[in-house]
């Protein structure tokens, strides 16, 4: 089995086909676009392949180290440019393409009008092991 994280954006992905952002649905089309999330994730418990996911706010700042005795260095709220994680979800799967098929099913999550949202995610595998380093 190997792990990957499904990465859902606000911004920084391609254009969804649906591509109405969530501020502009109605309390109706968030209710089911999370249920459907729900039952996503539901089914794959089901069969042992969902690990984690989360929701996250689309504010955030990045932080960097800035020096013995120095306060962290932080830029943000994030400017319009950047990219923003909307979500993520942990998957354990067999093979690449099993996490490429549920990635598909995932991106048909409705959004406005009720009609599948047809999101880009991102598939990232998990490292499996430390990287090597060569000299």
């Amino acid at each position: 089995m190997a792990k990957y994280l499904l990465l859902k954006h606000y911004r920084g992905a391609p254009a969804a086909v649906n591509d109405v952002p969530m501020d502009q649905w109605t309390p109706e089309e968030v209710s089911d676009h999370v249920q459907y999330m729900q039952d996503f994730a539901a089914r794959l418990e089901g069969t042992g392949e969902f690990v984690d996911s989360q929701a996250l706010s689309p504010e955030g700042t990045f932080v960097r180290y800035d020096g013995e005795g120095r306060p962290p260095v932080t830029d943000g709220p994030f400017a319009e440019t950047k990219d923003v994680i909307a979500g993520w979800m942990v998957i354990d799967v067999e093979t690449y393409e099993r996490a490429l098929e549920l990635a598909g099913e995932l991106s048909a999550a409705p959004g406005a009008d009720g009609k599948p949202i047809h999101e880009w995610l991102e598939v990232r595998p998990f490292l499996t092991a430390h990287p090597t380093i060569t000299e």
